[in-house]
């Protein structure tokens, strides 16, 4: 890792009620880890009586059938180019592995969370990791990962 911090975004995502969707994954390049930063969850719900939207953050072991996402450094003076890669809004699920984190969100409300210095989440090289939200209504979210590389 090179101290290069940078994020990716996904697109609003609309999540079915009852049903996990992958709002957004990270995929480290192959022999490239990624230490994973924070994580920024916004949801778009209009009602106050909602159930809260369970998130978590998990290994997945593949893409499922997702779109492209495209990482940004942050620092747009940075020659490099950024190896790691991103996918959101799966439409078939990638395959789930280790859940790192889980959060209760409410729906008319959001989550920034930064990991505590020497708590990050590394991604080993070819790894990836998910967000995963399951929401007991319909609802609309977007998803950012901070990361180093």
């Amino acid at each position: 890792m090179a101290g290069i911090i940078g994020h990716i975004p996904s697109n609003e995502v609309s999540l079915t009620a009852a049903t996990a969707k992958t709002v957004l994954q990270i995929v480290a390049a192959t022999n490239h880890r990624v230490k994973v930063l924070g994580i920024e969850l916004f949801f778009k719900g209009t009602s106050t009586t909602d159930t809260p939207v369970k998130v978590r953050i998990l290994r997945q072991t593949d893409a499922g059938t997702t779109s492209a996402a495209t990482p940004v450094a942050n620092d747009n003076s940075i020659d490099e180019t950024l190896q790691t890669t991103g996918r959101h809004t799966a439409t078939v699920e990638p395959t789930a592995g280790d859940v790192l984190k889980m959060w209760e969100v409410h729906p008319q409300s959001g989550l920034i969370y930064c990991f505590p210095i020497g708590e990050e989440i590394i991604v080993k090289g070819g790894g990836r990791l998910g967000v995963e939200c399951t929401a007991a209504q319909a609802q609309t979210c977007a998803a950012n990962f901070i990361f180093e590389e």
